[in-house]
């Protein structure tokens, strides 16, 4: 395992950059990246941490990030398995985990619904049973965006210790990334594995 590995994972849409780069690091301790926007760059940087690379980042000339990822000892199975795997069985002791679909509260009157969402979020905030990360994804991540109504309580929250991931092909897709106001961009890798490995799913 003392080559190093690359993927070029240039062009690709998430969460390939991720697949591909955890699958190089399970069979090699030293992996070099290859990708074309600062979405995968993040992400990478980000399974590296989890992993417990030394990472390096370098920008080339035609916009490409060269990322390097030295693992510095291999992490467990059961480590690996409870950060990332999106196959494993959520254990009964799992973390607890939010999920935002949208931006309203059920189903029927939107004006309602919008209501109904700040007043979970803010309840959530007073709470002292807090949630161990809240995911956001589709219309859900406008509520992490600058200017939201449940950005500041959700700014309160993340300084609480609670992980928040919001969807970066979401954020893509209504062509308002540059617009987010808390959170992580993440990706449907992170947000899958997060989902599956929940002792408890609520979904408001």
């Amino acid at each position: 395992m003392g080559d190093t590995k690359t993927v070029d994972a240039r062009g690709l849409a998430c969460p390939q950059p991720v697949v591909l780069t955890k699958q190089a690091l399970e069979t090699s301790d030293k992996v070099k990246v290859l990708v074309d926007n600062e979405t995968a760059l993040e992400n990478v940087k980000r399974l590296g941490t989890k992993l417990g690379c030394d990472i390096k980042v370098e920008e080339k000339r035609d916009s490409t990030f060269e990322i390097k990822l030295k693992r510095k000892e291999k992490a467990s199975s059961s480590q690996e398995a409870s950060a990332l795997s999106c196959g494993a069985t959520a254990a009964p002791a799992g973390p607890f985990v939010i999920v935002f679909s949208g931006n309203k509260m059920g189903k029927g009157n939107d004006e309602l619904g919008a209501v109904l969402v700040r007043s979970f979020i803010h309840t959530i905030m007073e709470s002292k049973q807090k949630p161990d990360m809240m995911i956001f994804y589709n219309t859900g991540v406008y509520l992490a965006l600058q200017g939201s109504d449940t950005l500041e309580d959700l700014k309160t929250i993340e300084k609480s210790g609670v992980e928040i991931l919001v969807c970066g092909t979401c954020l893509n897709y209504f062509n308002v990334k540059e617009k987010l106001g808390v959170g992580v961009v993440s990706n449907m890798y992170d947000i899958a594995g997060a989902m599956i490995q929940a002792g408890r799913l609520v979904v408001p």
